[in-house]
């Protein structure tokens, strides 16, 4: 599939769900394919928020499927700001009610559980997510 490139705002987030449903069909993804859709969304919602509108930046989203044999891997990239999800712990006290808990965390946390594999590499000034599902088999 070729690379899709949208701003970077919120009115994209449909445009992106999408592309990420048509490699999951392509990958033979299933019941996985929305799991992965919210992994994405909620790194998206995460780069658009935190990387571009709260720096007062302006920016674009790259995403690219490659597809495999084995695993469908997308590759979310954008310039915001310098962010590692995977440096971050899971939130605590998940079991709590929610007016009992800290706010934020837990959009990374589901992006992190709905995958089979979460990566981050921090490549000259672009931030680049790589969210790895495996393929039935």
């Amino acid at each position: 599939m070729e690379p899709l490139v949208v701003p970077g705002t919120l009115e994209y987030l449909d445009k992106i769900a999408q592309y990420v449903l048509c490699a999951s069909k392509r990958a033979n993804l299933g019941k996985k394919a929305s799991k992965l859709r919210l992994a994405v969304d909620e790194i998206a919602t995460n780069i658009i928020l935190h990387g571009y509108q709260n720096g007062n930046q302006e920016g674009t989203i790259k995403i690219r499927a490659n597809l495999d044999e084995h695993t469908l891997t997308i590759y979310l990239e954008d310039t915001g700001t310098p962010f590692d999800p995977t440096a971050h712990q899971h939130p605590e006290n998940l079991d709590k009610p929610l007016e009992e808990r800290a706010l934020g965390g837990l959009g990374i946390y589901l992006a992190r559980e709905n995958v089979d594999e979460f990566l981050y590499q921090r490549i000259h000034n672009t931030n680049r997510n790589i969210l790895v599902m495996n393929r039935p088999q």
